[in-house]
């Protein structure tokens, strides 16, 4: 008989064989017996009591019964026969029936032999039936694992269809414990394993896949969860250790002309308390050495771009460039516009390359960025062609980390001999439990106050009906000489979605706004750069009143005197979507609107989307809502999609366990980096284990 282990592929285990193995690995991800073994239930039906039939109630719960067979006749039906059985405990007569495969079923039935029965029964004309139950022979049963909670896991319809059912994968669930044994090693430090009264690695996996009662299956999940969040942590930090003990960073001594006198002469407000936190711990991390790897996070308008822009003159006053890299063209030229106009009367030079830059002012750019008369370089992923190559980089700032892939923030690595500093922006708010697990190996800063003067938004939710008042508000407020956004989720409609689009918004504006009283603009993803920068200038320059986009305007647009945002369709936007909408209005000293317009017919998501956003502003709590809603792959983005492959662990309902387990993965490595204790042999072995396998960490920057 071969040896297995947990590496075996899972086409040798016993009841698989090639074809299920195929359809385990495409449906389920299961390869090999460690696989299996780590595929956990979802949830648990409790077999642990046995009823009577003079017991049963008049509901459909779904029951276990001990008794015998005393009687089988096959009973023709309009379309069929059907199988049926009388079925005894002692105490009472019930009956069994079947309509599928009833010559297999009645072959295999054997008659005044005990069997266990489970199923879910339904009382007709004074008898109780059970339909399709699943059954075992009392002697089969007692031998089981499987006795007391039955697992349920997670399936497919395709699974289903190929006859890969739950009672098949308990089945497999069996084989592979017969196959493997009970001998699980230890992974957790005996000292984790006193204080949280964990049970063993062996205890934990039987009872998850086979809980004898309910007790035994909170500390196997516990254990387990723990376990999970703890090697995740254990690789974040030790990532971050090792890169700060093995990347060397350039060392920004000091803090010279370009940054005291912009601070002393172009500050345009007084900084506030969190910004002055946050430039502080740049500081610090620019001073030790080491590569800075920090995460900005910072709501909509708190100014993120001032705190960006200190850091790159601290980088000019050491002799380096600096270089901020944005997602879209749009948010690149209003970082530069912004930056330019903050730089007034300084001898600093700033250029912009994106892809519509013409060929002759990127040629100019390429000479001066090399021989370093180019002090800031703003742009698009343009910034990271190979062609683009600067004299001294020392700080790199990635703005809207989340829409950017792994591959690209790492090319800016590559733009100096020494890796420069970086610096990752997000106006994103991240709730804490998945920063904590995602970004666990960057340095986190979070600006959490707003510059004062800041007047909240108001925002309001209304249905299609309104319409018509809402148009009267709109024309009130053009009226104050304000100006407005109407934002849409369609360039053009979709023969599945009824949500209006922006073409036919347009035409329903302009009927509504006719000229020469009022001036439209229009702006969507499918116009040309320069269409798209001219209706923009239009609108910046107060040109036209009303500018009606897609979310192309989701982030970096700032234009003051816009200050009501009118966005259509709004159960169909994300959380974090919205919330980037509405901070492109409140910019200026007057007070600003948000209006959610939605149909009648909202899903209960929709529902909790739109007021939240009606009740609060505050980024952070609009975060934690999102995350509750959509899960923490979703949150991230789509280069971000699969960071949290969790097995058992659920970041929203174990935070109080994830803290737990980064707080024990610091100390642990507090007092052991390199897990070379005899102490730790385990955890480094496991830790070895889990880092070859957990390949969602190549997705983290």
């Amino acid at each position: 008989m071969p040896a297995y282990n947990l590496h075996t592929s899972i086409s040798y285990l016993k009841g698989v064989g090639p074809n299920r193995a195929d359809l385990l690995k495409s449906e389920l991800g299961i390869r090999t017996f460690a696989d299996l073994l780590h595929f956990f239930p979802n949830r648990y039906i409790d077999r642990t009591h046995f009823f009577k039939i003079n017991e049963l109630q008049h509901n459909t719960a779904e029951i276990q019964i001990i008794g015998t067979l005393t009687h089988l006749k096959t009973v023709k039906q309009k379309r069929g026969s059907r199988l049926v059985a009388t079925f005894t405990d002692g105490t009472g007569t019930m009956e069994l029936v079947w309509f599928r495969g009833i010559k297999w079923i009645k072959e295999s039935l054997k008659l005044n032999v005990p069997y266990v029965l489970f199923g879910r029964t339904t009382f007709y004309k004074g008898l109780f039936t059970m339909a399709h139950p699943e059954m075992e022979l009392l002697s089969n049963y007692k031998k089981s694992l499987q006795k007391g909670m039955q697992p349920i896991y997670p399936s497919t319809e395709k699974l289903t269809n190929k006859g890969i059912s739950n009672r098949v994968i308990s089945k497999l669930m069996q084989h592979l414990f017969a196959e493997i044994g009970t001998s699980f090693s230890e992974t957790l430090p005996a000292s984790i394993l006193r204080k949280y009264a964990f049970i063993t690695k062996k205890e934990a996996l039987l009872n998850i896949h086979f809980p004898q009662n309910q007790a035994l299956l909170t500390k196997a999940q516990a254990r387990l969860k723990f376990e999970e969040l703890f090697f995740i942590q254990l690789q974040l930090i030790r990532k971050k250790l090792i890169r700060k003990a093995k990347i060397k960073g350039f060392c920004f001594e000091k803090v010279g002309d370009f940054f005291n006198d912009f601070y002393k002469n172009n500050l345009p407000f007084e900084l506030t308390n969190a910004q002055k936190k946050v430039l502080k711990e740049i500081r610090k991390d620019l001073r030790s050495n080491a590569q800075m790897n920090r995460l900005l996070q910072g709501d909509v308008g708190s100014g993120k771009t001032i705190v960006a822009l200190l850091s790159m003159l601290i980088a000019l006053d050491n002799g380096f460039q600096a270089a901020l890299m944005a997602p879209t063209e749009i948010l690149a030229t209003q970082h530069f516009n912004s930056i330019t106009a903050l730089l007034k009367g300084i001898p600093v030079k700033v250029k912009l390359l994106t892809g519509s830059t013409g060929a002759k002012d990127r040629k100019a750019i390429h000479q001066e960025l090399e021989s370093g008369e180019l002090h800031i370089l703003i742009g698009t992923h343009a910034l990271i062609e190979d062609k683009v190559k600067f004299h001294n980089l020392g700080l790199a700032i990635i703005d809207e980390q989340h829409r950017f892939g792994v591959e690209q923030r790492s090319k800016m690595w590559l733009k100096n001999t020494l890796p420069p500093h970086i610096l990752v922006m997000t106006a994103t708010p991240i709730p804490r439990t998945l920063a904590m697990s995602v970004y666990g190996d960057l340095d986190i800063s979070v600006i959490d106050e707003l510059p004062p003067g800041r007047k909240e938004v108001i925002t309001a939710h209304r249905f299609d009906k309104n319409r018509l008042s809402v148009f009267k508000f709109l024309k009130e407020e053009i009226a104050k000489g304000r100006q407005v956004y109407v934002v849409y989720p369609l360039i053009n409609e979709s023969e599945k979605m009824d949500y209006k689009d922006l073409m036919d918004g347009y035409d329903s504006i302009s009927r509504e706004f006719p000229k020469p009283e009022y001036q439209i603009s229009i702006v969507h993803g499918k116009m040309k750069p320069e269409d798209k920068e001219f209706e923009m200038q239009r609108f910046i320059k107060g040109e036209t009143q009303i500018m009606i986009a897609t979310t192309v305007i989701e982030v970096g647009v700032n234009i003051p005197n816009a200050s009501v945002m009118v966005i259509e369709s709004a159960e169909r936007f994300g959380l974090s979507q919205l919330h980037q909408l509405r901070g492109r209005v409140g910019r200026g000293a007057e007070q600003s609107y948000c209006i959610l317009m939605s149909s009648f017919k909202l899903s209960s998501d929709a529902k909790t989307r739109l007021s939240t956003m009606v009740t609060t502003s505050d980024g952070f709590k609009i975060a934690e809502v999102d995350l509750k809603l959509r899960g923490p792959g979703n949150l991230m983005g789509t280069q971000q999609s699969g960071v949290l492959n969790l097995r058992i662990a659920d970041i929203i309902k174990d935070a109080h366990v994830l803290k737990s387990a980064r707080g024990e993965a610091i100390s642990l490595l507090r007092t052991d980096p390199t897990l070379q204790l005899p102490e730790n042999r385990n955890v480094k072995i496991a830790y070895l284990e889990t880092s070859k396998n957990a390949s969602i960490w190549a997705h983290i920057s």
